[in-house]
C-alpha cells in the first residue's frame, strides 16, 4: 500500500484499535468539543492561528491565507515530531484526521508518510466519523438485550452497575458518560459535562465493543441526563426491556446520598444555590425551611425531607409510565451498601 493512505471511515471503523496512534490535528476547541475515541490532540493551527488563517480567506485571499497557514502548520508539525513521534519505530501505524479530510491532516499525513512511517488519513476526516456514529447509533442502539436497574434516588443503583462491571458484566453507565448524577442536585463538583455530540460519541463507543449475545446492564434515565440528551432510540430500548425493581432501606439510602454528595458539607452555599431551583415545585417558604437545615448543618434531615416530598413522589409518577415493565417486576432487595453487599447482589443477578 502507498502511504499516505487515504481511506473512509467504515474501512477503518474495525481496525480502530489496531492503529498505534489516532491524531486529532484539529484545533484544540475542536477536539474538545468531540473527537475519535483514544485521540490525541496534535494540532497543526491552534485556536488562535485558525482564526487568523480563516480570517485572511475572508477578508484578503486565498493565496495570502495558504502561505501564512503553511508556514504556521510546518512549524507545528515539526514541534509535535520533536516532541512526540521521534522515539517511534518505522512500523509505527498513526491514522490522521481534521474537520474534513483536507489540508490540515494531509499536510501532517504526508510529512509522517515522507519519514517513511505507514500513515492512513482518514477520507472525510470528522466530519465523515461523524455522520458514520449519527448513522449507526440507532441500529446499534437496537442490537441489544438490556436490562434496566430501576430504584428510587439513593438506592444504589449506579454502584450496583459498578460492581456488575467488575464482574464482568456488559454495562452502559450512561450517568458516568454524562459526567452526571440526573438530578437537581447532579452535577459533578468541577467536572463539567462533555458536549452532546461527545455523549453520543460514547455511547457508539460504548456499544461497539458489546456482544449482542449477553445483556446490556442499564439504569433508569429519563431522556435528559443533566443538560443531555440520550438518544431517543436507545431510550426506547430501554423502555421497552425487562426491569429490575432494586429495593434499598431509607436508613442505606440516606447514608449513600450522604456518602456520594458529601462534598456540599464543605460548600453550603452551592447546595443552597440548588435548592433555589426546587422553588417552582415546593414553594418559597419550604424551601426557606431547607436552607435552614442546611445552614444548621443539618444534612441528614434535609435528605430524609428530599427524598420523602421531592425524589420519591416523582418517581413514583414517572417510573410506571416510563418503564412499563416494572409493575409486574418483583422487588430486588439491596440488604446493604457496603461493597460485599454489592458484589453479592450483582452475582445473583448474572447467575439467574
Amino acid at each position: 500500500m502507498k502511504y499516505p493512505a487515504l481511506q473512509p471511515f467504515p474501512e477503518l471503523v474495525q481496525r480502530l484499535d489496531q492503529f498505534d496512534q489516532i491524531i486529532d490535528v484539529r484545533s484544540p476547541a475542536e477536539f474538545a468539543l468531540d473527537h475519535i475515541p483514544g485521540a490525541i490532540n496534535c494540532p497543526v493551527l491552534d485556536d488562535d492561528e485558525r482564526i487568523r488563517v480563516g480570517t485572511m480567506y475572508k477578508q484578503v485571499n486565498a493565496f495570502e491565507a495558504k502561505k501564512t497557514g503553511a508556514a504556521l502548520v510546518a512549524r507545528n508539525i515539526a514541534r509535535h515530531i520533536e516532541a512526540q513521534f521521534l522515539n517511534h519505530p518505522k512500523d509505527w501505524s498513526p491514522l490522521v484526521y481534521c474537520w474534513r479530510g483536507g489540508n490540515r491532516s494531509g499536510s501532517m499525513a504526508l510529512i509522517l508518510a515522507k519519514i517513511g512511517w505507514p500513515v492512513v488519513q482518514l477520507e472525510g476526516g470528522y466530519k465523515a466519523f461523524r455522520q458514520h456514529v449519527n448513522t449507526e447509533l440507532d441500529g446499534l442502539s437496537s442490537q441489544f438485550q438490556y436490562r434496566v436497574i430501576c430504584g428510587t434516588t439513593g438506592s444504589g443503583k449506579s454502584r450496583l452497575l459498578q460492581a456488575l462491571q467488575a464482574q464482568g458484566a456488559q454495562v452502559l453507565d450512561l450517568e458516568r458518560l454524562a459526567a452526571h448524577r440526573g438530578s437537581v442536585l447532579g452535577d459533578l463538583p468541577g467536572v463539567p459535562q462533555p458536549s452532546q455530540k461527545s455523549l453520543e460519541t460514547a455511547i457508539w463507543n460504548t456499544l461497539r465493543q458489546f456482544d449482542p449475545a449477553r445483556p446490556v446492564f442499564v439504569e433508569s434515565e429519563s431522556r435528559k441526563v443533566g443538560n443531555l440528551r440520550v438518544p431517543a432510540r436507545l431510550i426506547d430500548c430501554m423502555r421497552e426491556a425487562p426491569c429490575i425493581n432494586l429495593e434499598t432501606s431509607i436508613e442505606d439510602r440516606v447514608a449513600l446520598l450522604m456518602d456520594e454528595y458529601a462534598y456540599f458539607s464543605s460548600r453550603p452555599d452551592e447546595l443552597i444555590k440548588r435548592l433555589n431551583y426546587l422553588t417552582l415545585l415546593h414553594g418559597k417558604e419550604k424551601i426557606r425551611q431547607w436552607k435552614n437545615l442546611v445552614e444548621q448543618n443539618l444534612l441528614t434531615e434535609l435528605v430524609h425531607e428530599l427524598l420523602a416530598m421531592h425524589y420519591d413522589p416523582a418517581y413514583l409518577r414517572s417510573i410506571s409510565r416510563n418503564f412499563p415493565q416494572l409493575v409486574n417486576t418483583p422487588p430486588t432487595r439491596l440488604p446493604g451498601i457496603s461493597d460485599q453487599d454489592l458484589a453479592q447482589l450483582a452475582g445473583q443477578l448474572l447467575a439467574s
